[in-house]
């Protein structure tokens, strides 16, 4: 098996005349962890989903997991693929055990006289618990705190073993404490799961967890740069994408950002 498991090359992406992704090319391989970071509107969630086979490129190739688009059953494809969207879609007040369920049939709702197995329902509960939410496996989708369901929507995207995790702006709306808690489970998961490839979109750099292997930043739609974390994640480079004086410290792993220069 190929350790190559995102490969974008040349990609353009046109919507209603506007260049919105011009040549990106990166190459993603299996056990990386990747993130996408770059200012509002630069093209990080549109590249997202053409990794995530919900988007064609208008120009270049895009394979992935060793499938390319335009040449592969695009639904086969996204069930091999784990996507966290924080504005997940659901109405009702499911708990957080039946919303992790719904990772083995992939709908937003339990499908009707649908059954797990035991084998579901032991899956369900190893991630509820990696996730660290055993203490909530029963609270439902209303009362969560926007961290709880984040974590809640990770576990789901991982009841099917996928071996590529998306995850986009997992953090978003998260208080300090809530943003730390999901950023130690992302950790946990990667150190359990040594062969799971991910990649998380962000514009904040303060949203990376430790184990964050590889970065790409784009800036209106091309790439500026991209390779191993410590070498893209730099003051002159970020500054570079954000059109902005900002130094980038790392401190126990972690990255901090602080506008005017050094």
């Amino acid at each position: 098996m190929s350790d190559i498991v995102l490969n974008a090359d040349k990609i353009d992406l046109v919507r209603a005349r506007r260049l919105l992704l011009d040549r990106v090319t990166m190459t993603v391989l299996r056990g990386e962890h990747w993130a996408l970071i770059g200012p509002n509107g630069a093209g990080k969630s549109t590249l997202l989903g053409i990794l995530g086979a919900y988007v064609h490129p208008t120009r270049g190739t895009a394979e992935i997991l060793g499938r390319r688009l335009g040449r592969v059953d695009v639904h086969h494809l996204r069930t091999l693929i784990g996507q966290v969207n924080p504005r997940h879609p659901l109405e009702s007040a499911r708990t957080v055990r039946e919303i992790v369920l719904t990772g083995v049939t992939g709908t937003i709702e339990l499908v009707p006289r649908w059954t797990p197995t035991g084998g579901d329902l032991r899956r369900a509960g190893e991630l509820i618990d990696l996730l660290g939410l055993t203490a909530r496996a029963d609270a439902r989708w209303p009362t969560l705190s926007q961290g709880e369901r984040g974590r809640t929507l990770i576990a789901r995207a991982l009841m099917p073993d996928p071996p590529l995790l998306l995850l986009d702006e997992p953090a978003t709306g998260l208080d300090l404490a809530a943003r730390e808690r999901l950023l130690a489970s992302l950790d946990r998961l990667r150190t359990d799961r040594p062969d799971l490839t991910t990649v998380l979109v962000t514009h904040h750099l303060e949203e990376l967890p430790v184990s964050t292997s590889h970065a790409l930043l784009l800036r209106e739609g091309r790439v500026l740069a991209a390779g191993p974390a410590g070498e893209v994640l730099t003051t002159g480079l970020v500054s570079a994408c954000f059109d902005h004086p900002i130094t980038i410290t790392r401190h126990n792993g972690r990255w901090a950002a602080t506008a005017g220069p050094a």
